[in-house]
């Protein structure tokens, strides 16, 4: 696959993954869909040295030893705190706080903070479990796999197809009750009052007039751009988004709105999907995407300008959703201290979950990539 399919900017973003938030090679490999000799080959370009390649894999693994020496030295400090909080709790509940921590502290200390007697304690731990408990305790443990897999954000219906993915045959209650029980819970935002007003917009016709299902790739892309605060100040992100499957097909991020920072992203779009054929591509009518430079850039790649009323979010109510979600999901739930941890974070989200990961309901529960892909599939079988 060649290099010239992604812009520098999506290149040094990609080893920053490495780099700085500790993903393997492999597993950034995979989720990009780039191989692993080209992230090896952008290492030594944009690293910090030749050398910085050879020893990645290395220092990968010792921060993850530290980090889970650091997870433990800091569990044994605060366990015994954690146990105030269930001295009111029932007796069961404090039975199952000493087994859960019976390995890291000595049972007769437990029993004492938790004013219990230990014989009482062994009793209960010989009473014989049902095999619903049992299975419940196994079907737990994976949907708190599937939960964490997801960025914490996904809720029991999505759960529930990651389950009968893998051969479960349980019921979407029985994974709502398990997940209530344990205080699992999707991700969710708030909704705006939405103006639907507007005209019709005088500088191109709307193409879309809001029928978002096209049957094939590269048929019709939609564009926007949204801001992200930090402590060092606004980041400014442009998409590029293929209606087909809804997978972001192309990005920008830059700390000003200017022009540059919706061409690049298109431009991205552009180096990796190679469209054989006219592309729609709407927007809404701000001044980046009516400037002589974007509609030169359109004219001169075989491209389609349509744009919304003024006014009326719900002509590019894809790119909105999209923004909606990426901000429910992901940047609601922390503050950047600066531009440089957004712009990681938002790479993280977009290319090595969203894209490759992440559940779509448009898409029939599969993620944008594996969509295009079994249509690939489909096609080529025809």
């Amino acid at each position: 696959m060649s290099d010239k399919r992604y812009t520098d900017e999506f290149k040094q973003e990609a080893i920053k993954q490495i780099t700085e938030r500790g993903h393997s090679v492999a597993d950034v490999a995979s989720r990009l869909g780039v191989t692993a000799f080209s992230l090896y080959a952008w290492l030594k370009k944009y690293g910090h040295g030749p050398q910085q390649a050879a020893y990645v894999e290395d220092q990968q693994t010792e921060i993850r030893r530290l980090k889970a020496e650091l997870k433990r030295v800091t569990e044994e400090r605060d366990n015994l705190k954690k146990g105030n909080g269930i001295l009111r709790k029932r007796v069961q509940v404090k039975y199952a706080f000493i087994r859960a921590h019976q390995d890291e502290f000595a049972i007769r200390n437990l029993c004492h903070m938790l004013r219990i007697h230990r014989s009482g304690y062994y009793a209960w731990l010989n009473q014989p479990k049902s095999a619903r408990q049992k299975d419940d305790e196994r079907l737990l443990g994976l949907i708190k796999q599937f939960w964490l897999e997801s960025g914490c954000v996904y809720g029991y219906r999505k759960i529930h197809k990651d389950l009968r993915e893998i051969g479960e045959t349980c019921g979407r209650n029985r994974v709502a009750r398990l997940m209530k029980q344990e205080g699992l819970k999707a991700q969710i935002g708030y909704r705006k009052p939405r103006y639907k007003g507007g005209s019709v917009a005088i500088l191109a016709e709307n193409h879309l007039q809001q029928d978002f299902d096209v049957q094939q790739p590269n048929q019709a892309w939609v564009t926007d751009i949204t801001y992200i605060r930090t402590y060092e100040g606004w980041l400014f992100l442009a998409i590029v988004i293929d209606l087909f499957s809804r997978q972001v097909v192309g990005w920008s991020m830059q700390p000003k709105m200017h022009v540059d920072l919706v061409l690049n992203a298109l431009l991205m779009a552009v180096w990796r999907r190679k469209p054989k054929n006219q592309v729609i591509i709407h927007s809404d009518q701000g001044s980046q995407y009516t400037s002589s430079d974007w509609q030169h850039f359109l004219k001169s790649h075989n491209m389609v300008c349509s744009m919304s009323r003024r006014g009326n979010c719900y002509d590019n109510a894809v790119a909105e959703s999209f923004f909606q979600l990426l901000k429910r999901e992901r940047i609601k739930r922390k503050t950047y201290k600066d531009r440089e941890e957004a712009r990681q974070d938002i790479f993280n989200c977009i290319e090595m979950f969203y894209n490759p990961i992440r559940r779509h309901g448009y898409n029939d529960d599969l993620s944008p990539v594996e969509f295009e892909r079994q249509h690939l599939l489909k096609a080529g079988s025809v």
